[in-house]
């Protein structure tokens, strides 16, 4: 038995803070229930971080579907900025009341994953970016974790049932057991050689047993054009001065007529430490800094009870509109009933919030991983971190 919700668990509001529970018994009781209109927001990102990826919607869909409800909301990948609604639902409260908790729980972890993922590719630009996390979280969550981490930008994920989901092949190198239990470097690299489909790259891990400038040269005199990449995983306790490590291989390799053989690295590696890294490395294998990213900290409040705008303090009443200038990238927030303003640079302003569903009739379908990833990817190439 494994300590999840089951989805009917879900999708019958049982994943709900009891308040709403008890909200939607006192209102039932006296007959309350007006149509509001609710808003999602971050007022602030983590780690002062200056915009964001919300995702999470295209899973957020499945629940919203079955509920009596409109949907105005932005389309998964796109990039917002703090206090940016990038949802509203607008019904009765009762229909909606108990799935707060999860609705939030749908975007808000998702998001962060993504963010942080775009963050890590766009620090380390055209070089490879795997997703290795999975086995920080609980394994129910991996594929959500890895294929927000596609989306934000990684390049490939490690988990099998992820490849699947993302529908691209799962990446991966070789696991230090695998040399254990082979007893050396070469034994395990030609055994991955010889057994399994050419097709697949052939990457060795070189920091089991030998000092990594002289593994990594046995390795690549032994397979010489056959090795794609070197992986090294260097424990901290051992790892010194990781550049100098990395810069002392790679002229010896070059040296020696094996230039081609890539660097790969990972071991927690961090956002810091990819800017420093980047001219001796080909590609990161990042795993807790991604699967464990901060979550978006969204709230969904009311902001409009029965067409009239009304909010708690520290919330901005009324629904509203989120437009952005294609042409100069400007962006306001505005009342959703005013209509006609145009850009000071003479561009256009097009709405960020769509209306997706409308009392289960939806007007937006999911757009496979890649497609997402690859509009993400574009949208944070020109953004400051």
């Amino acid at each position: 038995m494994f300590f999840t919700a089951d989805p009917k668990d879900i999708v019958d509001g049982k994943i709900t803070d009891v308040y709403f529970e008890r909200a939607l018994a006192i209102m039932k009781a006296r007959n309350v229930d007006p149509v509001v209109k609710a808003e999602f927001i971050a007022k602030n990102l983590p780690e002062q971080w200056k915009w964001a990826v919300f995702t999470g919607i295209d899973e957020a869909l499945d629940l919203l579907k079955g509920l009596r409800i409109k949907v105005r909301a932005m389309k998964e990948g796109t990039v917002f900025y703090p206090y940016e609604p990038v949802m509203e639902i607008e019904g009765r409260y009762q229909d909606f009341c108990v799935f707060e908790t999860a609705i939030l729980g749908l975007i808000c972890q998702a998001s962060g994953v993504a963010t942080r993922a775009s963050r890590v590719k766009k620090l380390a630009a055209d070089r490879l970016v795997m997703s290795f996390g999975a086995r920080r979280m609980h394994p129910v969550l991996a594929p959500m974790i890895e294929r927000n981490a596609f989306v934000g930008g990684c390049d490939g994920v490690a988990v099998v049932k992820s490849g699947e989901l993302i529908g691209e092949d799962p990446m991966g190198t070789m696991p230090h057991s695998l040399i254990l239990c082979m007893g050396s470097t070469i034994d395990a690299i030609r055994a991955y050689d010889e057994v399994l489909d050419p097709k697949l790259k052939r990457v060795a891990l070189i920091d089991t047993f030998q000092d990594e400038k002289f593994e990594t040269i046995n390795v690549a005199e032994a397979l010489r054009d056959r090795l794609y990449a070197v992986r090294f995983d260097t424990p901290g306790s051992r790892r010194g001065n990781f550049y100098r490590i990395l810069e002392e291989t790679r002229w010896e390799l070059n040296l020696r007529g094996l230039g081609h053989v890539k660097f790969f690295v990972s071991g927690g590696i961090t956002e810091q430490d990819i800017p420093g890294l980047n001219p001796v490395v080909d590609g990161y294998g990042i795993g807790t800094s991604i699967s464990n990213a901060p979550v978006i900290d969204f709230a969904m409040d009311i902001v409009e009870v029965s067409g009239e705008p009304r909010a708690k303090r520290g919330k901005w009443s009324g629904s509203k509109r989120v437009i952005a200038c294609a042409r100069c990238g400007e962006r306001r927030i505005i009342p959703n009933d005013i209509y006609g303003s145009s850009c000071s640079c003479g561009g256009a302003f097009s709405d960020l919030l769509q209306t997706i569903l409308d009392h289960g009739q939806q007007f937006v379908e999911p757009e496979p991983p890649a497609r997402v990833r690859q509009a993400v990817v574009e949208r944070v190439r020109g953004l400051e971190l």
